[in-house]
C-alpha cells in the first residue's frame, strides 16, 4: 500500500477523509446508531446488542474514540461511552460542506 501524501491536501480534506474512513465500517455505524438511540452505553451492552466479540467491539470503540467521535468514562469496572456533541457537530459540518458543494439542478446530467 502506498503512502498518502497528506501535505498535498487541505486540513479539511485530510480530516474529512480520516472521519470517512472511521465511518466506513458497518460495525462502527451500528455502534454509533446504538449510542444515538441510547444516549450512553456500557461496553458489555454493545456485545449483546451487536453480537460481536468483546475484542472486536473494543477495537471499533478505540477507532471511534481516537477520532474524537465518542468519549468514555470509567465507572467501576465498566466504561460508559457517548457521542461527543461538539465533535459530532464538527463532523456534520465537514460532510454538509462537501455535499452542499454539488449544485442541485433537476434534470441535468453530468455527461
Amino acid at each position: 500500500m502506498g503512502v498518502t501524501k497528506t501535505d498535498l491536501f487541505t486540513e479539511e480534506q485530510n480530516e474529512l477523509a480520516k472521519v470517512a474512513k472511521v465511518f466506513a465500517h458497518p460495525a462502527r455505524i451500528a455502534i454509533l446508531q446504538y449510542l444515538i438511540q441510547s444516549n450512553t452505553c456500557i461496553n458489555g451492552d454493545l456485545v449483546q446488542e451487536l453480537g460481536l466479540a468483546q475484542a472486536t467491539i473494543s477495537q471499533h470503540l478505540r477507532e471511534l474514540k481516537e477520532t474524537g467521535i465518542i468519549r468514555g468514562s470509567i465507572e467501576g469496572v465498566s466504561v460508559n461511552y457517548c457521542i461527543d456533541p461538539v465533535r459530532w457537530s464538527e463532523i456534520q459540518h465537514l460532510f454538509e460542506t462537501l455535499f452542499s458543494g454539488f449544485p442541485k439542478i433537476p434534470g441535468e446530467t453530468c455527461c
